[in-house]
C-alpha cells in the first residue's frame, strides 16, 4: 500500500504547499490502482505548516504531489522520507493519474518567495 498526499485548495492542487487548505491523501494499492482517499485539515499555523510533516510520515504518506515549493519544505520531506514530485496543477485526480502513469516528473520548480529570506508573516 503506498499513501500519496496532494496540497489542495477547492479540488485542486493548491501552489504552495505551506499555504494549502488541506490535504488529499490517496491510498494506491501494489498495481498502483486508488483504493482509498481521505482528506486531511491541518490545523492553522504559521504558513511554512514545516510541523506537518511528522503528521503526514505517521499517517504513512511516502510521496507528494505538488505544485511549488521552497526547497526547504523539499529537503525536509525528503529527510522524512517522502519523495516530491512538483509541477503539479489543475484537477487533483488528474494530477494523481499523471503520477501514477508516469507522465508527472518533478519540475524542481523552487518557489522563490519561500527561499532563505523568507519571513513567517502571520503574526509570529
Amino acid at each position: 500500500m503506498l499513501k500519496l498526499a496532494v496540497p489542495t485548495r477547492a479540488g485542486l492542487v493548491d501552489e504552495h504547499f505551506g499555504h494549502c487548505e488541506s490535504f488529499t491523501i490517496y491510498s494506491l494499492d501494489d498495481d498502483k490502482a486508488v483504493v482509498g482517499q481521505e482528506r486531511f485539515t491541518p490545523p492553522p499555523a504559521c504558513g511554512c505548516k514545516s510541523n506537518l510533516i511528522p503528521t503526514l510520515v505517521e499517517m504513512g504518506v511516502k510521496v507528494l504531489v505538488a505544485g511549488n515549493m521552497g526547497e526547504g519544505a523539499v529537503m525536509r520531506l525528503d529527510q522524512a522520507g517522502i519523495k516530491v514530485f512538483r509541477g503539479a496543477k489543475g484537477d487533483v485526480a488528474e494530477a494523481v493519474q499523471a503520477w501514477i502513469d508516469g507522465t508527472l516528473k518533478d519540475s524542481k520548480v523552487i518557489c522563490l518567495e519561500h527561499g532563505a529570506g523568507h519571513q513567517c508573516g502571520h503574526g509570529h
